[in-house]
């Protein structure tokens, strides 16, 4: 059986904490805008194909 020993949690060296917050932020922005543009064809179609 494995060896359940204590677990240590360590950041790693290097991190690019801006590049992360940069990718998040657009990936929001993303989220945001597409659900946007998805509600605003959902509303089209409903308008134009009734």
């Amino acid at each position: 059986m494995a060896e359940h020993g204590e677990i240590v949690y360590d950041t790693a060296s290097g991190n690019d904490y801006e590049a992360h917050e940069a990718a998040y932020r657009s990936f929001i922005n993303l989220a945001k805008y597409g659900t946007g543009t998805v509600i605003v064809v959902v509303i089209l179609m409903a308008l134009f194909l009734l």
